[in-house]
């Protein structure tokens, strides 16, 4: 087996953090729980050591058990204060700094001395509230996400697990399909049932802490049914009437303000995301049902069994989160009456990409079906119908049609 002390470089992260050593912003980076956040402040850390001596980096997992008596912003300052021995600079690293209650007066209190802080946490309201008000303008924030193709066949090069290169050009693709992009599912060796429950576990630990817990969920039974609907679901449009009439099937009854709300809590735990309806031509959002796309495709394993997963929405959410990871906002396209899988924009502005997502184009109605609305976009911006299809790779009038490892592994789209 493969050590999982050994650390993988994960570039499109750590060159944006270097960049911030030894500037006057605390460092920020969420992401959902074992998605290798704690791996990239190692790997910063060690950047960090090659200049500075060990005993002024300070690094706290809060998910340790060795750090168990930390427990409130007190006792964590009179940890770091007892560390901090002289006046030269101490390089903090705090992982899964949610955990500490009222760290946020921690933080504020050991910027105003000769530090530089790093912290991670597995909700996407980290910065709001007291943060927020206190650190305005001190802090810099990144999101961390689970494995990129591209970082996956890395990881797999490192551990010795890429054999999956001898079925051909695509057997490291099926295998991403396969076991996804959690760092631990990359670096040792599962079968299918056994990656299956290491995911169903994640998935569990994430809604029992970031959610159940964070927000005192009274309902445990019916969050899992909600879970379970939208993961069944992904690449649907999803209304919370749809949901309320899928749990009522079941015997059950529940209000859409509280669907509504634990949809709400799923999303900052980074679990889900939402993915809104654009209008092409009249260029606005539309006030529509949403899709919602998972952390990674594979948590959607954790409520069906692989092989009768919806594979269109597994390779969807793939796209999905490639795209997120280039730096796009993502949207749902409407052109007319035609629907366009993703309308994705640059958070920065001035690129624009359109994506259909297609497993095979073996009919003719099918290839009309994924290709016409991009032919109908009058613009100048990069159009792709991406598939699994290996026996398809033309373009047609201007929209390129691409097999999606080739679409993942584009430095530019």
């Amino acid at each position: 087996m493969a050590e999982m002390e050994k650390l993988v470089e994960r570039e499109v992260y750590t060159t944006q953090l270097k960049g911030f050593i030894d500037k006057p912003l605390i460092k920020v980076i969420t992401g959902v729980r074992r998605c290798g956040k704690s791996g990239i402040l190692n790997l910063i850390k060690q950047e960090i050591m090659k200049t500075v001596d060990e005993d002024h980096i300070i690094f706290i997992n809060f998910e340790d058990s060795d750090f168990d008596n930390i427990v409130s912003y007190k006792d964590l300052n009179q940890y770091i204060k007892e560390k901090m021995k002289d006046d030269k600079r101490y390089y903090i690293f705090l992982d899964e700094i949610q955990e500490v209650t009222g760290w946020e007066k921690a933080v504020n209190s050991l910027r105003l001395k000769n530090t530089d802080i790093y912290i991670t946490g597995s909700n996407s309201k980290l910065l709001s509230g007291e943060l927020a008000t206190l650190l305005a303008g001190r802090y810099v924030s990144f999101e961390a996400r689970t494995l990129s193709f591209k970082e996956f066949i890395n990881f797999r090069k490192e551990f010795g697990l890429d054999e999956g290169i001898q079925y051909g050009r695509y057997g490291l693709l099926d295998e991403y399909i396969r076991s996804g992009g959690f760092p631990l599912l990359s670096s040792i060796r599962f079968t299918d049932e056994q990656a299956r429950q290491v995911i169903s576990d994640i998935q569990s630990a994430v809604v029992l802490k970031d959610v159940i817990e964070r927000n005192k969920i009274k309902n445990a039974p019916l969050l899992e049914k909600i879970v379970s609907f939208l993961y069944d679901n992904v690449g649907f449009f999803i209304s919370d009437r749809k949901i309320a009439d899928y749990i009522k099937s079941g015997g059950g009854g529940v209000d859409y303000e509280t669907i509504s709300s634990y949809i709400g809590h799923l999303e900052k735990a980074l679990l889900i995301k939402r993915v809104s309806k654009y209008d092409v031509k009249g260029k606005r959002l539309l006030d529509s049902n949403d899709k919602y796309y998972l952390a990674d495709h594979s948590l959607q394993y954790a409520v069906r069994d692989m092989k009768t997963t919806n594979r269109s929405g597994v390779l969807e959410n793939i796209v999905h989160n490639d795209l997120v990871r280039r730096g796009y906002k993502v949207y749902v396209g409407k052109m007319g009456t035609k629907e366009i899988d993703f309308v994705a924009e640059k958070i920065n502005g001035g690129e624009k990409v359109y994506v259909q997502v297609c497993a095979e184009l073996k009919s003719a109605e099918t290839i009309e079906r994924e290709f016409s609305p991009l032919e109908d976009i009058q613009d100048h911006y990069p159009k792709y119908v991406v598939t699994t299809d290996t026996f398809w790779n033309e373009d047609r009038n201007g929209v390129r049609g691409i097999h999606l490892h080739d679409f993942l592994l584009r430095e530019k789209l």
